[in-house]
């Protein structure tokens, strides 16, 4: 059977999406760099992690889903076939939290709003 390992997100600049969904996210961080990774990074050419082509996103040791962003050439062009449900006690202070992070209000329905991360990703705040 199956289990959920990881989710990626193809994006534009993987290290400020993969920051925007460690605050989304209760308990998820954008996964530290240790002298290793530094190094390998170095060895691709990369001198700066902010530059890091694909960058974790992970809750601790063995809590899955992780997340992964990647980076890809192209541009957002069309609406997700994918989607996040997030859930708030309060939803709308969430949805401002969100929105200082970088988020926008697509549209506002009774059970949900439905919101998009800096790159235009669709993900929804459940009432």
């Amino acid at each position: 059977m199956a289990r959920i390992q990881d989710i990626v997100v193809d994006c534009r600049h993987p290290a400020s999406l993969a920051r925007f969904w460690a605050q989304a996210l209760d308990g998820y961080q954008v996964a530290p760099y240790d002298e290793a990774e530094l190094e390998r990074l170095r060895q691709a050419g990369i001198d700066d992690p902010e530059d890091d082509p694909s960058v974790l996103v992970e809750a601790g040791p063995g809590i899955r889903p992780r997340f992964f962003f990647t980076l890809v050439p192209e541009s957002k062009v069309v609406k997700n076939r994918l989607h996040l449900d997030l859930a708030a006690d309060d939803t709308e202070a969430e949805v401002r939290r969100l929105i200082g992070f970088g988020a926008r209000v697509q549209a506002e329905r009774e059970a949900w709003v439905t919101m998009e991360d800096p790159e235009g990703n669709e993900f929804c705040v459940m009432r």
